[in-house]
Protein backbone atom coordinates (compact mmCIF):
# COMPACT_ATOMS: atom_id res chain seq x y z
CA UNK A 1 0.00 0.00 0.00
CA UNK A 2 1.50 3.31 -1.09
CA UNK A 3 1.87 6.19 1.30
CA UNK A 4 -0.20 9.30 0.73
CA UNK A 5 1.46 12.52 -0.40
CA UNK A 6 1.53 15.49 1.96
CA UNK A 7 0.40 19.07 1.43
CA UNK A 8 0.98 22.15 3.53
CA UNK A 9 -2.00 23.25 5.58
CA UNK A 10 -2.54 26.90 4.66
CA UNK A 11 0.45 29.11 3.87
CA UNK A 12 2.43 28.60 7.06
CA UNK A 13 0.97 25.42 8.52
CA UNK A 14 2.27 21.87 8.96
CA UNK A 15 2.37 19.09 6.40
CA UNK A 16 -0.80 17.00 6.39
CA UNK A 17 -1.95 14.11 4.22
CA UNK A 18 -3.64 15.05 0.92
CA UNK A 19 -6.34 12.50 1.86
CA UNK A 20 -8.19 13.04 5.13
CA UNK A 21 -9.90 10.36 7.22
CA UNK A 22 -13.42 11.27 8.30
CA UNK A 23 -14.19 9.40 11.51
CA UNK A 24 -17.90 10.28 11.83
CA UNK A 25 -19.17 6.90 10.61
CA UNK A 26 -17.23 5.13 13.37
CA UNK A 27 -19.93 6.28 15.80
CA UNK A 28 -23.72 6.03 15.82
CA UNK A 29 -25.30 8.25 13.15
CA UNK A 30 -28.86 9.49 13.58
CA UNK A 31 -29.50 6.93 16.31
CA UNK A 32 -28.22 3.98 14.29
CA UNK A 33 -25.93 1.21 15.54
CA UNK A 34 -22.32 1.86 16.52
CA UNK A 35 -19.87 0.08 14.19
CA UNK A 36 -17.40 -2.45 15.61
CA UNK A 37 -15.06 -0.39 17.77
CA UNK A 38 -12.04 -2.64 17.34
CA UNK A 39 -12.34 -2.44 13.56
CA UNK A 40 -12.67 1.35 13.73
CA UNK A 41 -9.54 1.66 15.87
CA UNK A 42 -7.67 -0.67 13.53
CA UNK A 43 -8.79 1.46 10.57
CA UNK A 44 -7.42 4.63 12.16
CA UNK A 45 -4.13 2.94 13.01
CA UNK A 46 -3.72 1.47 9.52
CA UNK A 47 -4.50 4.90 8.04
CA UNK A 48 -1.77 6.41 10.21
CA UNK A 49 0.62 3.64 9.14
CA UNK A 50 -0.14 4.59 5.51
CA UNK A 51 0.60 8.26 6.06
CA UNK A 52 -2.97 9.48 6.42
CA UNK A 53 -2.50 11.71 9.45
CA UNK A 54 -5.49 14.08 9.12
CA UNK A 55 -8.24 12.73 11.41
CA UNK A 56 -11.53 14.60 11.35
CA UNK A 57 -14.15 14.45 14.10
CA UNK A 58 -16.76 16.50 15.93
CA UNK A 59 -17.40 16.66 19.66
CA UNK A 60 -21.05 15.82 18.90
CA UNK A 61 -20.33 12.64 16.87
CA UNK A 62 -21.84 9.89 18.96
CA UNK A 63 -22.12 12.31 21.91
CA UNK A 64 -18.37 12.21 22.47
CA UNK A 65 -17.91 8.55 21.53
CA UNK A 66 -15.97 9.48 18.39
CA UNK A 67 -13.39 11.52 20.29
CA UNK A 68 -12.89 8.75 22.86
CA UNK A 69 -12.45 6.25 20.02
CA UNK A 70 -9.77 8.40 18.38
CA UNK A 71 -8.11 8.83 21.77
CA UNK A 72 -7.76 5.04 22.08
CA UNK A 73 -6.46 4.73 18.51
CA UNK A 74 -3.73 7.36 18.86
CA UNK A 75 -2.58 6.43 22.35
CA UNK A 76 1.20 6.20 22.27
CA UNK A 77 1.46 7.77 18.80
CA UNK A 78 0.13 11.29 19.25
CA UNK A 79 2.76 12.77 16.92
CA UNK A 80 1.50 10.62 14.02
CA UNK A 81 -1.93 12.26 14.02
CA UNK A 82 -3.24 15.71 13.10
CA UNK A 83 -6.60 16.02 14.81
CA UNK A 84 -9.38 18.27 13.52
CA UNK A 85 -12.38 18.84 15.82
CA UNK A 86 -15.66 20.62 15.11
CA UNK A 87 -17.78 22.07 17.91
CA UNK A 88 -21.02 23.93 18.45
CA UNK A 89 -23.74 21.52 17.28
CA UNK A 90 -26.26 20.57 19.97
CA UNK A 91 -28.19 17.30 19.81
CA UNK A 92 -30.63 15.66 22.23
CA UNK A 93 -31.87 12.09 21.82
CA UNK A 94 -30.42 12.11 18.32
CA UNK A 95 -32.34 15.24 17.35
CA UNK A 96 -30.66 18.44 16.15
CA UNK A 97 -31.49 21.34 18.48
CA UNK A 98 -29.26 24.05 17.02
CA UNK A 99 -25.92 25.70 17.68
CA UNK A 100 -24.27 27.04 20.81
CA UNK A 101 -21.40 29.30 19.75
CA UNK A 102 -21.18 31.51 22.82
CA UNK A 103 -17.62 32.08 24.09
CA UNK A 104 -18.53 30.53 27.45
CA UNK A 105 -19.77 27.39 25.67
CA UNK A 106 -16.66 27.13 23.46
CA UNK A 107 -14.42 27.32 26.53
CA UNK A 108 -16.46 24.48 28.03
CA UNK A 109 -16.46 22.33 24.86
CA UNK A 110 -12.68 22.44 24.41
CA UNK A 111 -11.91 20.98 27.84
CA UNK A 112 -14.27 18.04 27.35
CA UNK A 113 -12.75 17.35 23.91
CA UNK A 114 -9.19 17.40 25.25
CA UNK A 115 -10.18 14.98 28.01
CA UNK A 116 -11.98 12.56 25.69
CA UNK A 117 -9.13 12.61 23.18
CA UNK A 118 -6.54 12.24 25.92
CA UNK A 119 -4.36 15.03 24.51
CA UNK A 120 -3.18 18.47 25.58
CA UNK A 121 -3.68 20.38 22.32
CA UNK A 122 -6.14 20.05 19.43
CA UNK A 123 -4.44 20.62 16.08
CA UNK A 124 -7.38 22.24 14.28
CA UNK A 125 -10.47 23.56 16.07
CA UNK A 126 -13.49 24.96 14.29
CA UNK A 127 -17.18 25.83 14.66
CA UNK A 128 -19.23 23.20 12.83
CA UNK A 129 -21.10 25.99 11.09
CA UNK A 130 -22.19 29.52 11.93
CA UNK A 131 -25.59 31.15 12.22
CA UNK A 132 -26.10 34.74 13.24
CA UNK A 133 -26.61 34.03 16.95
CA UNK A 134 -23.08 35.10 17.90
CA UNK A 135 -20.83 37.55 16.01
CA UNK A 136 -18.09 35.91 13.94
CA UNK A 137 -15.56 38.08 15.77
CA UNK A 138 -16.59 36.60 19.12
CA UNK A 139 -16.49 32.98 17.92
CA UNK A 140 -13.12 33.17 16.17
CA UNK A 141 -11.74 35.49 18.84
CA UNK A 142 -12.52 32.89 21.50
CA UNK A 143 -10.76 30.14 19.53
CA UNK A 144 -7.82 32.52 19.00
CA UNK A 145 -7.63 32.89 22.79
CA UNK A 146 -7.46 29.09 23.04
CA UNK A 147 -4.49 29.19 20.66
CA UNK A 148 -2.75 31.59 23.06
CA UNK A 149 -3.53 29.23 25.94
CA UNK A 150 -1.92 26.34 24.06
CA UNK A 151 -5.12 24.30 23.80
CA UNK A 152 -5.45 24.78 20.03
CA UNK A 153 -2.79 25.00 17.30
CA UNK A 154 -4.72 26.17 14.23
CA UNK A 155 -8.13 27.72 13.64
CA UNK A 156 -10.58 26.40 11.06
CA UNK A 157 -14.13 27.05 9.89
CA UNK A 158 -16.80 24.84 8.38
CA UNK A 159 -19.90 25.38 6.21
CA UNK A 160 -19.44 29.11 5.85
CA UNK A 161 -20.02 31.84 3.26
CA UNK A 162 -17.24 33.70 1.45
CA UNK A 163 -18.09 36.92 3.33
CA UNK A 164 -17.91 35.19 6.72
CA UNK A 165 -14.69 33.46 5.71
CA UNK A 166 -13.07 36.82 5.04
CA UNK A 167 -14.44 38.21 8.28
CA UNK A 168 -13.15 35.23 10.26
CA UNK A 169 -9.72 35.42 8.63
CA UNK A 170 -9.48 39.09 9.59
CA UNK A 171 -9.86 38.12 13.27
CA UNK A 172 -7.30 35.31 13.20
CA UNK A 173 -5.61 33.48 10.29
CA UNK A 174 -7.87 30.63 9.18
CA UNK A 175 -5.93 27.51 8.24
CA UNK A 176 -8.69 25.30 6.84
CA UNK A 177 -12.20 25.49 5.44
CA UNK A 178 -14.27 22.29 5.77
CA UNK A 179 -17.05 22.20 3.20
CA UNK A 180 -19.14 19.78 1.13
CA UNK A 181 -17.81 19.52 -2.43
CA UNK A 182 -18.38 17.03 -5.21
CA UNK A 183 -19.23 16.72 -8.88
CA UNK A 184 -22.86 17.03 -7.82
CA UNK A 185 -22.37 19.95 -5.40
CA UNK A 186 -20.37 22.70 -7.07
CA UNK A 187 -22.12 25.84 -5.82
CA UNK A 188 -19.05 26.83 -3.78
CA UNK A 189 -17.03 27.32 -6.96
CA UNK A 190 -18.45 30.78 -7.66
CA UNK A 191 -17.40 32.65 -4.50
CA UNK A 192 -16.22 30.44 -1.64
CA UNK A 193 -13.43 28.47 -3.35
CA UNK A 194 -11.89 31.58 -4.95
CA UNK A 195 -11.95 33.33 -1.57
CA UNK A 196 -10.22 30.40 0.14
CA UNK A 197 -7.56 30.25 -2.56
CA UNK A 198 -6.96 33.99 -2.40
CA UNK A 199 -6.54 33.83 1.38
CA UNK A 200 -4.25 30.77 1.21
CA UNK A 201 -6.70 28.57 3.11
CA UNK A 202 -6.70 24.78 2.63
CA UNK A 203 -10.08 23.31 1.65
CA UNK A 204 -11.12 20.10 3.42
CA UNK A 205 -13.79 18.72 1.09
CA UNK A 206 -16.30 16.21 2.47
CA UNK A 207 -19.27 14.39 0.88
CA UNK A 208 -17.30 13.59 -2.27
CA UNK A 209 -19.96 11.09 -3.40
CA UNK A 210 -22.85 13.49 -2.67
CA UNK A 211 -24.62 11.32 -0.10
CA UNK A 212 -24.09 8.21 -2.21
CA UNK A 213 -25.44 9.58 -5.50
CA UNK A 214 -22.04 9.22 -7.21
CA UNK A 215 -21.26 5.69 -5.99
CA UNK A 216 -23.08 4.16 -8.97
CA UNK A 217 -24.96 1.86 -6.60
CA UNK A 218 -28.15 3.89 -6.19
CA UNK A 219 -31.28 2.87 -8.11
CA UNK A 220 -34.68 4.53 -8.57
CA UNK A 221 -37.05 4.45 -6.84
CA UNK A 222 -35.52 4.24 -3.37
CA UNK A 223 -36.99 2.04 -0.67
CA UNK A 224 -39.65 3.82 1.37
CA UNK A 225 -37.54 3.71 4.54
CA UNK A 226 -34.34 5.01 2.87
CA UNK A 227 -33.21 8.19 4.64
CA UNK A 228 -32.19 9.67 1.28
CA UNK A 229 -35.91 9.99 0.46
CA UNK A 230 -36.09 13.08 2.68
CA UNK A 231 -33.98 15.05 0.17
CA UNK A 232 -35.47 16.43 -3.05
CA UNK A 233 -32.42 15.24 -5.01
CA UNK A 234 -33.47 11.64 -4.46
CA UNK A 235 -37.19 12.03 -5.10
CA UNK A 236 -39.24 11.10 -8.19
CA UNK A 237 -38.08 12.40 -11.55
CA UNK A 238 -35.18 14.24 -9.93
CA UNK A 239 -33.54 10.96 -8.98
CA UNK A 240 -34.24 9.38 -12.36
CA UNK A 241 -32.65 12.30 -14.24
CA UNK A 242 -29.74 12.56 -11.79
CA UNK A 243 -28.95 8.86 -12.18
CA UNK A 244 -28.84 9.32 -15.96
CA UNK A 245 -25.87 11.64 -15.42
CA UNK A 246 -24.27 9.14 -13.04
CA UNK A 247 -24.29 6.64 -15.93
CA UNK A 248 -21.63 8.82 -17.60
CA UNK A 249 -19.48 8.55 -14.47
CA UNK A 250 -20.03 4.78 -14.34
CA UNK A 251 -18.95 4.33 -17.96
CA UNK A 252 -15.82 6.44 -17.47
CA UNK A 253 -14.99 4.46 -14.33
CA UNK A 254 -15.35 1.22 -16.29
CA UNK A 255 -13.06 2.56 -19.02
CA UNK A 256 -10.44 3.50 -16.41
CA UNK A 257 -10.76 0.23 -14.49
CA UNK A 258 -11.89 2.10 -11.39
CA UNK A 259 -15.08 2.55 -9.37
CA UNK A 260 -17.41 5.57 -9.64
CA UNK A 261 -16.56 6.36 -6.00
CA UNK A 262 -12.86 6.43 -6.84
CA UNK A 263 -13.46 8.81 -9.75
CA UNK A 264 -15.62 11.05 -7.53
CA UNK A 265 -12.75 11.30 -5.03
CA UNK A 266 -10.16 11.72 -7.79
CA UNK A 267 -12.12 14.58 -9.34
CA UNK A 268 -12.15 16.47 -6.03
CA UNK A 269 -8.45 15.75 -5.61
CA UNK A 270 -7.76 17.14 -9.09
CA UNK A 271 -9.33 20.51 -8.28
CA UNK A 272 -6.17 21.85 -6.67
CA UNK A 273 -3.13 21.26 -4.49
CA UNK A 274 -4.89 23.16 -1.69
CA UNK A 275 -7.93 20.84 -1.71
CA UNK A 276 -8.06 17.70 0.47
CA UNK A 277 -10.70 15.02 -0.13
CA UNK A 278 -12.08 14.02 3.29
CA UNK A 279 -13.37 10.46 3.04
CA UNK A 280 -15.39 8.77 5.77
CA UNK A 281 -14.75 5.09 6.43
CA UNK A 282 -14.95 2.69 9.34
CA UNK A 283 -13.38 -0.45 7.85
CA UNK A 284 -9.79 -1.22 6.89
CA UNK A 285 -11.03 -2.84 3.69
CA UNK A 286 -11.96 0.60 2.36
CA UNK A 287 -8.49 2.08 2.75
CA UNK A 288 -6.77 0.59 -0.34
CA UNK A 289 -9.59 1.66 -2.69
CA UNK A 290 -9.73 5.20 -1.35
CA UNK A 291 -5.95 5.58 -1.34
CA UNK A 292 -5.79 4.28 -4.93
CA UNK A 293 -8.28 6.99 -5.92
CA UNK A 294 -5.61 9.57 -5.10
CA UNK A 295 -3.40 8.09 -7.86
CA UNK A 296 -6.03 8.49 -10.60
CA UNK A 297 -5.47 11.25 -13.16
CA UNK A 298 -7.72 12.52 -15.94
CA UNK A 299 -7.07 13.57 -19.51
CA UNK A 300 -8.34 16.96 -20.62
CA UNK A 301 -11.16 15.23 -22.53
CA UNK A 302 -12.17 13.18 -19.50
CA UNK A 303 -12.29 16.26 -17.28
CA UNK A 304 -14.31 18.08 -19.92
CA UNK A 305 -16.81 15.21 -20.03
CA UNK A 306 -17.23 15.23 -16.25
CA UNK A 307 -17.37 19.01 -15.95
CA UNK A 308 -19.95 19.25 -18.74
CA UNK A 309 -22.13 16.39 -17.50
CA UNK A 310 -21.99 17.64 -13.93
CA UNK A 311 -21.96 21.36 -14.65
CA UNK A 312 -23.05 23.53 -11.70
CA UNK A 313 -26.81 23.14 -11.38
CA UNK A 314 -27.00 20.02 -13.56
CA UNK A 315 -27.99 17.82 -10.60
CA UNK A 316 -31.63 18.44 -9.73
CA UNK A 317 -32.83 18.95 -6.17
CA UNK A 318 -30.83 19.50 -3.02
CA UNK A 319 -29.57 17.92 0.17
CA UNK A 320 -28.50 19.46 3.45
CA UNK A 321 -25.38 20.57 1.54
CA UNK A 322 -27.43 23.18 -0.27
CA UNK A 323 -26.55 26.70 0.87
Amino acid sequence: MKNIEKIQLSQNGPLVSKLGLGCMRMSSIWGGPTPDENESIATIQQALDSGINFLNTGDFYGAGHNEMLIGKAIKGRRDDAFISVKFGAIFHNGQWLGLDLRPIAIKNFINYSLTRLGIETIDLYQPSRMDNSVPVEDIIGTVADLVKEGKVRYVGVSEITADKLRKANAVHPISALEIGYSLADRQIESKLLPAAKELGITVVAFANTAEGLLTGEMKAPLAANDYHSHFSRFQGDNLVKNLEKVEVLKQLAKDKNATPTQLAIAWVNAQGDHIMPLVSMSRRSRLPENMAAMEITFTADELNTLNTTFAPGAILGGTYLER
